[in-house]
């Protein structure tokens, strides 16, 4: 049986899973960009050359590094229900319209595995669907109305670049988490049908602690509503304490489902809602703050100064939660991991580099073990700050993957972290 499980932020990571730059963000242009989340285009050929750098470091340190669209793939060749129950989730009556449904999943339905990976994640134009747009224009007025056979009927989705977010493991189990923009939210389908009908997931013994499934052969993905939550704000630190940003993408009601479940069956002791301010540039938690080592963190003080900290328990005598605002962020956290003191390293340089360093995600590394972490060589000041404390930096290249603003902590998905 596989062993999955992330049971701490810094512990070695054994599994993880990223998503090499490909089609979809081949389909960023500058008129589409901001509707699609991101700040410029790609070149996307150095963007693979970084990418594939990166998850060589990791490897040489050991990790086992698995791709997204390889399990996608695997899965749709592996499960007919899986085939069956994307095309359905992803050609829906309110994605491609009543008219055209049955054609669009005819199409879907027939293309070999490895093909519908492909355009589930990277998008599928009316032109590469082969549609009969003469025929249809009589019975759709979606089919009447397109002019161009660039249109897309399904949407590209760049941002699974950042596996972070759209599912994340806690402890030992998995939320499948509700994206806060429309442009991601098709993202936890193609992650629900890996984790469900993967064999190499089937044959692990996990939690879904969001959403809960059903006891058929099919996941259970729903309208989430303004309830949304995404991983970039989740860190699991050990000890059975989860921070949980309160940032532009989480809020409070999603905190508190994933809070309740993992109470209910014991996955967690205490989770640390963190109050943020909500804007762009530290869009999530992982943004201004993740661990270096047992005891280090890095953060950006512009942020993390003003934050409060909010703890919820497993409640008492009939309640829910018993809840408790702490006095500060960094003596909770320092608390939660039995330390007597953190080593608190800041985003480095003057007021400007600062703010320049944290945009360029200076603070979102990710930990391959206690001590070693993974950034981008760009943020010069902060490398020297962390060196200078101890820490072993490996750097990697980000003039192309940076530009979707989100490092290495938001391009990986842990499936595997030792505790600490």
């Amino acid at each position: 049986m596989t062993e999955l499980g992330v049971h701490s932020e810094v512990g070695r990571l054994r599994k993880v899973m990223v998503h090499r730059p490909e089609l979809s963000l081949r389909r960023l242009t500058p008129t589409n960009h901001d509707g699609l989340l991101f700040d410029d285009v790609l070149w996307v050929e150095r963007a693979q050359l970084e990418h594939d750098r990166f998850v060589a470091k990791m490897r040489d340190r050991g990790v086992e590094v698995f791709l997204l669209r390889d399990l996608l793939t695997e899965t749709l060749a592996a499960s007919e229900t899986a085939r069956q129950r994307l095309v359905e989730l992803t050609a829906s009556e309110f994605t491609v319209g009543v008219s055209m449904v049955d054609e669009v999943r005819s199409v879907l339905s027939a293309m070999p595995p490895e093909t519908l990976a492909r355009h589930l994640i990277g998008g599928l134009t009316v032109a590469e669907s082969g549609l009969d747009l003469g025929r249809l224009r009589s019975q759709s007025v979606i089919a009447a109305a397109i002019d161009d056979e660039s249109m897309f009927v399904l949407p590209p989705l760049p941002n699974t670049l950042f596996t972070r977010d759209s599912s994340c493991w806690i402890y030992g189990g998995v939320s499948i988490n509700p994206m806060y923009w429309p442009a991601r939210r098709l993202e936890a389908y193609n992650v629900a049908a890996i984790y469900r009908y993967h064999p190499m997931f089937a044959e692990s013994d996990f939690e879904f602690w969001y959403p809960e499934l059903g006891d058929d052969d099919r996941f259970n993905v729903v309208d989430f509503g303004r309830a949304s939550l995404e991983g970039g704000d989740v860190q699991p630190i050990g000890n059975g304490t989860v921070l949980i940003g309160m940032s532009e993408r989480s809020q409070a009601r999603m905190i508190e489902q994933v809070a309740r479940a993992l109470f209910a069956k014991g996955g967690a002791e205490r989770i640390m809602a963190v109050v943020m301010t909500k804007d762009r540039a530290h869009m999530h938690l992982d943004t201004v703050f993740t661990m270096l080592d047992r005891d280090a963190v890095t953060v950006y003080p512009r942020v993390m100064d003003n934050v409060r900290a909010i703890s919820l328990r497993p409640g008492v005598n009939g309640a829910e939660f018993h809840v408790t605002e702490e006095k500060s962020f960094l003596s909770a956290v320092a608390d939660a991991l039995a330390v007597p003191e953190l080593r608190v390293i800041e985003t480095g340089g003057d007021a400007y580099q600062q703010e320049r360093e944290q945009w360029d995600d200076g603070n979102n590394v990710v930990a391959l073990e206690p001590g070693v972490v993974v950034a981008y060589e760009r943020n010069t000041y902060t490398i020297a700050k962390m060196r200078e404390a101890g820490i072993e930096v490996v750097t990697i290249e980000g003039f192309e993957l940076g530009k979707g603003r989100g490092g290495g902590h938001c391009m990986t998905c842990p499936l595997q972290r030792d505790p600490l």
